[in-house]
This record gives C-alpha cells, sequence and structure tokens, in this order.
C-alpha cells in the first residue's frame, strides 16, 4: 500500500547497528527509504549499512556521540549535506545498567540519563530543526513498557523511559503547527545482543518469568517492531502525534 511506502524518504536511526535499532533501519530500508544508521562505534555502524545493502537496500552509516551535542549537530550536518534533507529520526541509542537504588552510583545514572534522555531530546532538536523548515518530518522515540510499570533493579532505566514518554507528548504538542509527528514505540523484553547474557545465562529464570506474564506467551524478537516502525514512519500516520504505542505481548494489560 502507498500509505507505507517509505521511498524517496531519507531516515536516520541512532543506535541502529544492532537489535532494535537494526531491525527498525532493516525494515524501514525494506520499505524504500535511505536508511542511516547513526551510532557511536563506526565500524559497527558501517557493518550494519553494509549488511543491509547486501539486501539490495539503501543505507549509510555517519558516527554519532548522543552523549554530545557537537558529535549530535555534526552527524545531522552531514546527512543534510550528502541526502539534502531528512524525513524521518529514530531515536533508538540507549544503555541500561541493573543496580538495586541504593547502590546506583552516580556516574551510571549519568551516563544513562545522557543517552536515553537528553541525547534523544537533543537529536530531536537537531533534527528537529530541519524539519521545521520542511514543514514535515516524523521522529520515532523507543521507550519501554517499563515506563509503565514497576520491576525492581530498574529505577534509573524506567525514569529514563517514563521522561522520554513526557517529552515525546511535549514534542508533539509543541511541533504540531508545524507537521511534525512526534510518537514513541515501547518494546519489551526483547532479546538482544545487549541483554542476551544477562536473560539467557544469567537469569534464565527472569525470562521465563516474562514469558508467562505476556497474554500472547512469548518474548519478542527485533523485527516484531518493525511494522509499528513503518506506521509511525509513513503516511499511515499524517493524523496520530503525542502517542506512546506499547508492542509487548500484552504485559502491561
Amino acid at each position: 500500500m502507498e500509505y507505507f511506502n517509505l521511498s524517496g524518504k531519507v531516515a536516520i536511526v541512532t543506535g541502529g547497528n544492532r537489535g532494535i535499532g537494526f531491525s527498525i533501519a532493516k525494515g524501514m530500508a525494506g520499505a524504500g527509504a535511505d536508511v542511516i544508521i547513526a551510532n557511536r562505534k563506526a565500524a559497527e555502524g558501517q557493518n550494519a549499512a553494509d549488511a543491509i545493502k547486501k539486501e539490495g537496500l539503501k543505507a549509510a552509516a555517519v558516527p554519532v556521540d548522543v552523549t554530545s551535542i557537537p558529535s549530535i549537530y555534526d552527524m545531522v550536518s552531514k546527512v543534510i549535506k550528502d541526502f539534502g534533507k531528512i524525513d524521518i529520526l529514530v531515536n533508538s541509542a540507549a544503555v541500561i545498567t541493573r543496580k538495586p537504588a541504593e547502590e546506583y552510583p552516580e556516574e551510571e545514572w549519568d551516563r544513562l540519563m545522557n543517552t536515553n534522555l537528553k541525547g534523544v531530546f537533543y537529536c530531536c532538536q537537531a533534527v528537529g530543526r530541519e524539519m521545521i523548515k520542511n514543514k514535515k518530518g516524523k521522529i520515532i522515540n523507543v521507550s519501554s513498557n517499563i515506563s509503565a510499570r514497576v520491576q525492581i533493579i530498574r529505577a534509573a532505566y524506567a525514569v529514563s523511559k517514563a521522561g522520554l514518554n513526557h517529552l515525546t507528548r511535549s514534542l508533539a504538542y509543541e511541533w504540531g503547527k508545524y507537521n511534525i509527528n512526534v510518537n514513541a514505540l515501547a518494546p519489551t523484553v526483547t532479546i538482544t545482543d545487549i541483554n542476551r547474557k544477562y536473560f539467557t545465562e544469567e537469569h534464565p529464570e527472569e525470562l521465563q518469568k516474562y514469558i508467562e506474564q505476556t497474554p500472547m506467551g512469548r518474548i519478542a524478537e527485533p523485527d516484531d517492531y518493525i511494522g509499528t516502525a513503518i506506521y509511525l514512519a509513513s503516511d499511515a500516520s499524517n493524523f496520530v502525534t503525542g502517542q506512546v504505542i506499547f508492542v509487548d505481548g500484552g504485559i502491561t494489560l
């Protein structure tokens, strides 16, 4: 359907080198977009872009450190120089540290907030300025269902994602007049490179608990988020903004 066609669109995916970000980048490229993988480690980003290009799709890589505002603006400037515009921004770069609240160190709090919240804000700011010029754009923030649930040893991460949800609503309200849609996609537990060891080797009982709590009876795969991401990036969602869509098999019900 033309509603979901991203041909001619330029999409930046931060954290698109692996996991959920890579699946979203691959899916958007499959829908016709020119996808830019933006992540801190240049070699990993290039490898991800090359993997997408091997499927006959369009992808490139631009390094960025989302905790550095100058790096964010350099990334945006390069994309504008090379592609002329930015239609879609997916903020997928994130970190997590699992520690009890009474033991959580300040440096880890700062690292997590600088990546998961401050970094997203300034990526939105830098790209948003370009979208405002064009009077159109789609921003998709990758949140988490933990933003609406309470779990132990994840207080800082949960706060960062709850803050991200409200940032999503705030920017949607502020930028609606520029025809910019800002929404969030909230995944559930998903086995990716970042957490595979934690769930499969160190805490398999926790993984089983999530499966039992999920009405659909399984853990998510990274590709489970492609459809929602394409919807939010496409013309099919032109009148949808400020929403947090939980793609979690029903675990938050």
